[in-house]
């Protein structure tokens, strides 16, 4: 995908999407507006590594009201659900969601997602922006005649609050007790800045947080309300950027990068959330085929030994051969490193193997090294 990066958020093209936030994005003077996927959406507010540091240090609010929603009911939607989704969908209790992904037949990813239980017989699904028609058309022609599955992305916002302050100032805009809410729960129907929501313990960042879902007509109150209570407590404003370098650093997969219709889950390194032991489930006969082969290909962490940064679709040598290549790559911003993460032949996924990483033309050393890179709670 190419970003162009204007310098004023009106000289993106009308055409582009917007959020129902987009009129409040001005009032940053340093506010830089990108082509997403089709939305017009920031990239960042004050600027990158200052949105990612003080997300790590205090909190960030991100506008992800680009983020697609389907809601399934029906006396057949968990049945559906278990033959489509590789996770256990039928282990998830009223107020509980769960990361799970869904595959084609041959195992290539069609897109990995949020499921929330809201109660029996009705879910929401939270899909990626720019697979918001793609994952619909596909659910519903493998629809059973006991369910239905309806797109409420145009008709919800959801902003995400994250960072070691976010219980903090989500304690100041609720009477809801977050505090005792677990990772991967959440509450149905609570009131935050006055306007009715979901809230979930969930995020993007590797950091502490919470994920508000609001009627569009209302994100406008909410995030006006959770900046001004999170002043105190240093909260900013964060775009896409800070957003790609913190799921990074977590080692968190972004659709089109580490995962995509020719990459499995178990090539990402996320068996963990593909349960063969379920009954039959759509892509399963090539997932158990490939775990028991094992995997051709592996996610690893790579670091630049010479000096240079490696980029998404960079190749990957080892040995003079092309072995992979670079999903995403970065000078982390916490941790002052060159690291990227990279697709790359199973054989040579072990930490300490010696790569080259091929930049302008030029193959630079770089090493396989552990990932995630970054956990929160641990020392740098």
């Amino acid at each position: 995908m190419t970003i162009q990066i204007t310098t004023e958020v009106i000289q993106v093209s009308p055409s582009l999407k917007r959020t129902p936030l987009f009129p409040l994005y001005a009032q940053f003077p340093g506010v830089r507006c990108i082509d997403f996927g089709g939305w017009e959406l920031p990239v960042q507010f004050s600027g990158i590594i200052r949105e990612h540091e003080t997300v790590r240090q205090q909190a960030g609010l991100f506008d992800v009201s680009h983020m697609g929603e389907f809601l399934l009911t029906g006396d057949d939607a968990e049945a559906f659900l278990q033959r489509v989704m590789t996770n256990d969908v039928s282990r998830l209790a009223d107020g509980q969601a769960q990361y799970t992904l869904m595959c084609y037949e041959h195992g290539g990813v069609i897109d990995d997602l949020i499921v929330y239980r809201l109660s029996a017989g009705q879910f929401m699904l939270v899909v990626n922006a720019s697979n918001i028609d793609k994952d619909f058309r596909w659910l519903e022609s493998h629809l059973p005649g006991g369910a239905t599955l309806v797109n409420k992305s145009d008709d919800l916002s959801l902003l995400a609050l994250q960072g070691p302050s976010a219980e903090a100032i989500a304690a100041l805009i609720t009477d809801a007790d977050l505090k005792a809410l677990p990772p991967f729960h959440f509450i149905k129907e609570a009131e935050v800045c006055g306007v009715p929501a979901l809230v979930s313990r969930t995020g993007y960042t590797g950091e502490d947080g919470f994920e508000f879902y609001v009627a569009a007509a209302d994100a406008p109150a909410l995030w006006t309300g959770l900046l001004a209570a999170g002043q105190p407590h240093g909260l900013l404003p964060a775009g896409l950027g800070a957003r790609d370098t913190l799921r990074f650093e977590a080692k968190l997969p972004l659709y089109g990068q580490e995962l995509s219709d020719s990459i499995t889950p178990l090539e990402a390194g996320l068996g963990s959330f593909v349960k063969l032991a379920k009954p039959d489930f759509i892509g399963r006969e090539a997932l158990q085929k490939q775990k028991e082969q094992g995997v051709p290909r592996k996610l690893v962490g790579i670091e630049m030994i010479d000096r240079g940064i490696p980029r998404c679709h960079y190749p990957v040598y080892a040995g003079g051969a092309l072995i992979g290549e670079v999903t995403t790559g970065t000078q982390s911003p916490t941790l002052k490193r060159n690291l990227g993460l990279a697709l790359v032949q199973a054989d040579f996924a072990q930490p300490g193997t010696e790569l080259e990483v091929e930049i302008r033309g030029n193959r630079l050393k770089a090493a396989v090294v552990p990932a995630p890179f970054y956990r929160r709670g641990a020392k740098a």
